[in-house]
């Protein structure tokens, strides 16, 4: 028997988040249903959301064929440049639509609701159904050359509730009407940062941002934070070592990590949103950064200040 879909919008419900009444896990027989439960709005698009405002969900099919699907980890291929008979890019991605929704949401960190498609055949043409599997945080973006040669845009979603579907599986669902809803307990695996390469880092440099020199004190004593050049997690797969690794102040952090910051091989930073060179990286004795990893972060992150727009105007 088919489940019951909601066919209005639950009270009270502005589109982001979990949708009152829709338990994880829920499955769904086309597109139009998950429109009609205010699951996932679009019929056809597999990102909802705007720039301004942030992704409300997507949906993971398989059409990209960049895409990574590895359960509670998703390596997510933005939209747009996609030939629809053969699934293969034939032009490059751009940072607008639904791409520049992934980054919004990334950037105030709100949760972006994915839905799954379950293909009961092995062939592409079959209709699927579809899957919400609940919350995910979208972790990292930065764009890539794809496998056919272009552009493409790419999002790092990691579940926050650690929920890890059974593929092709059915989903067995709890009677509704609980007065104390069900907890699952559910281990994940998430990649452990070593405290003592950090700590070298910062240390080394005397917790002052190497970019800017600010070192900020609190009533604990100083503080900074230890970026990542390459990030850790897939598909980057970046060593957790010193070299591998700055001490920046928050600000700072944040802008190299959307690549508003590029680091030259001579260690020269360019301000990307300004096209103005800022300065030198500061370096301290004993901590030599890795200018492979530099040099790796300048091609998937500023390079895209190429392409993308400002939104704030």
């Amino acid at each position: 028997m088919q489940e019951e879909v909601l066919t209005t919008a639950p009270i009270d419900f502005d589109g982001f988040g979990g949708v009152p009444g829709i338990e994880v896990g829920r499955s769904f027989a086309s597109r139009r249903d998950l429109a009609a439960a205010k699951v996932h709005r679009p019929l056809q698009a597999g990102i909802c959301g705007t720039a301004e405002l942030g992704a409300e969900s997507i949906v993971v099919s398989g059409g990209y064929e960049d895409d990574e699907d590895h359960g509670d980890v998703i390596v997510y291929t933005g939209q747009g440049g996609r030939d629809p008979e053969t699934h293969r890019q034939v032009r490059d991605q751009e940072l607008t639509l639904g791409n520049a929704a992934l980054v919004t949401s990334q950037t105030i960190d709100s949760p972006v609701r994915v839905i799954r498609a379950v293909r009961h055949s092995s062939k592409r043409s079959a209709n699927p159904s579809y899957r919400y599997d609940g919350l995910f945080r979208v972790e990292d973006s930065w764009h890539d050359i794809g496998r056919s040669g272009f552009r493409i845009w790419r999002y790092r979603l990691v579940s926050l509730s650690g929920y890890v579907p059974a593929h092709q599986e059915p989903i067995l669902q709890e009677p509704a009407g609980r007065n104390t809803p069900t907890r699952l307990e559910a281990k994940v695996k998430r990649i452990v940062r070593s405290i003592q390469v950090a700590n070298f880092v910062k240390r080394a440099h005397d917790f002052a941002c190497q970019v800017c020199g600010e070192r900020l004190r609190t009533p604990t004593g100083a503080y900074a934070e230890a970026a990542h050049i390459r990030g850790l997690g897939q598909p980057h797969n970046g060593p957790d070592v010193a070299g591998n690794v700055l001490c920046l102040c928050p600000n700072h952090h944040t802008l190299f990590d959307f690549g508003t910051l590029a680091i030259s091989e001579e260690l020269t930073i360019t301000d990307r949103a300004t096209g103005t060179e800022i300065g030198k990286l500061r370096e301290a004795p004993g901590h030599q950064v890795d200018r492979a990893h530099l040099a790796y972060h300048r091609d998937h992150y500023s390079e895209g200040w190429k392409h993308s727009p400002d939104t704030n105007q």
